[in-house]
């Protein structure tokens, strides 16, 4: 199945328990027929994150820092270097566990 296509079956799935977002960013590579369906089907808007125009040296991605961050906070998490778990449900719980200590050491600073 194609990126796209999955892409509209699972925007479909977060409507369903997300009635309140609004606003979705994606890759480049779901331009097309999904910003339109999205709206008149979900009414939300799919914005496309590009990546800088070419220029001189590293540019970051806007927005994608954000997907990159939460990325490397999981991966700190040893259970989720790896794909260890032999259920989905397993893993989203784990995935649980690691944002919850991640947001209890932001509450613990001094």
């Amino acid at each position: 199945m194609a990126d796209s296509t999955a892409a509209r079956f699972l925007l479909w799935l977060a409507w369903l328990s997300l009635p309140c977002l609004r606003l979705v960013w994606a890759d480049a590579g779901y331009r097309g027929g999904l910003l339109e369906w999205a709206k008149q089907t979900l009414d939300w808007i799919v914005e496309i994150v590009a990546p800088p125009e070419k220029g001189k040296g590293f540019q970051v991605a806007p927005r994608r820092w954000v997907v990159e961050r939460t990325f490397a906070w999981l991966g700190k998490w040893r259970r989720l270097s790896k794909d260890y778990e032999q259920t989905i449900k397993s893993s989203e719980t784990f995935i649980y566990i690691a944002m919850t200590g991640v947001m209890l050491r932001r509450l613990t600073r001094e």
